[in-house]
């Protein structure tokens, strides 16, 4: 079937690793780019083998991985870094992630792939940017988050805790993809763009991330303590306990809603002038007693009286829910967002990606097999059925690939 989407004739080679770059390259292979993942002969990457909940799969690799090509290439041999720079005389973007100094090692730095293949787009993540002190450290999610402060805002005081999603990771992927976009922006509308050098750091988009608590300390000198599932910002905004020992969210953004939440919600007109709670900032300071006159209220309703109450006064709520409550959401439901995507172990549930474009439907691609196209792709190279053969026996591929009679596509 021939590739459709915004970004379909897109050609993207990824060196990638975990989730950040993965991440990056899911995002344009959901717009339609085709995706050629080159992995090493010996295990691929490494997020294959974090667990194997999904069908024998790990859970990681499995999400961030569907809709793109494996290739496995030794990338220390001369033959397979020949196979790679093939790769990129007709690619569009590079897009690599791997551990610091790697891409110098193998010759891909900016100037070398500039001077190489002008029209490239050459993205690198790394954990910490260039030229500082910790440059040359390795980085993963938590440790990125920790360093840059997160986790300080993240928990309850004197517990500080990690996010649970991977925040450091996705949205460093996130951001990768969009600057990618940019620069094919700038090609397609023929502003003189060619390919460059893109460079974007784990720690750089934390501390954008924390641009908030950034600006409010620096210029107030005071450290936001965490406030488990409230917010520094706005009160009343948080977690309140219902009688039918469920979780409900309730939150406010400004003045005109906490005087509907005191008058139509919890009856209270004396809170709703009380001098104390005029401004947010002034319930801010007095966050402790509006949660206890919350929380007193909550504890005598039902989560679907306190929505309901909520939903009339029109103030923001929703329920707290779990992970295995998340995926038999009934929004995800009526909105059709599950789909099937084929793997080796099998068809297996996937998300559909968040945009919502009129007319494209995503492609969904399976989850590929370690060098389940490499083959193919070198044969779309040129290389016979004997040179294949030949890269096999001198492990500069890896084995040939054989789908398992069990579970696994054919």
């Amino acid at each position: 079937m021939a590739p459709t989407g915004p970004l379909a004739g897109v050609l993207v080679i990824a060196l990638e690793q975990a989730v950040s770059a993965p991440m990056c390259t899911r995002t344009l292979a959901d717009f339609g780019a085709r995706v050629i993942k080159v992995e090493n002969p010996a295990g691929g990457d490494f997020a294959r083998h974090y667990d194997d909940v999904v069908a024998g799969q790990a859970a990681h690799f499995v999400w961030v991985n569907r809709g793109k090509e494996s290739v496995t290439l030794d990338l220390k041999s001369e033959p397979g870094l020949a196979v790679l720079h093939e790769l990129l005389a007709r690619a569009d973007v590079l897009v690599s992630n791997l551990a610091p100094g790697a891409t110098g090692r193998l010759g891909l730095t900016a100037a070398d792939l500039a001077e190489r293949y002008p029209r490239l787009i050459a993205l690198e993540i790394d954990g910490f940017g260039a030229g500082g002190p910790l440059s040359h450290k390795r980085a993963y999610d938590l440790l990125v988050q920790a360093e840059s402060g997160v986790c300080s805002v993240t928990g309850r005081p004197g517990e500080p805790a990690k996010p649970g999603p991977a925040v450091a990771d996705v949205t460093t992927g996130l951001y990768a993809a969009l600057s990618i976009l940019a620069q094919l922006c700038g090609r397609y509308r023929e502003t003189g763009t060619a390919g460059g050098a893109i460079s974007i750091s784990l720690f750089d988009t934390m501390a954008e991330m924390m641009g908030y608590h950034l600006n409010y300390t620096r210029h107030s000198g005071v450290e936001q303590q965490p406030l488990g599932m409230s917010s520094p910002a706005v009160a009343p905004y948080g977690a309140y306990a219902t009688g039918d020992r469920q979780t409900v969210v309730l939150g406010t953004t400004n003045d005109r809603e906490w005087q509907r939440l005191a008058r139509q919600i919890l009856g209270r007109p004396d809170l709703a002038a009380d001098d104390r709670f005029r401004t947010n900032s002034d319930r801010v300071r007095n966050r402790e007693l509006l949660d206890t006159a919350i929380g007193d209220w909550c504890a005598r309703h039902t989560l679907a009286e306190v929505q309901k109450a909520a939903d009339d006064a029109g103030i923001g709520n929703s329920r707290y829910n779990t992970a295995a409550e998340m995926i038999d959401h009934p929004q995800l439901a009526a909105r059709d967002r599950w789909r099937e995507v084929d793997s080796p172990g099998g068809p297996v549930p996937a998300l559909l990606p968040p945009a919502v474009i009129s007319g494209f439907d995503p492609p969904m691609g399976p989850v590929p097999g370690l060098g389940e196209h490499t083959d193919a792709v070198l044969a779309e190279l040129g290389r016979s059925a004997a040179e294949i053969g030949e890269l096999r026996r001198g492990s500069v591929i890896g084995p040939e690939y054989h789908a398992a009679v069990s579970g696994e596509r054919s």
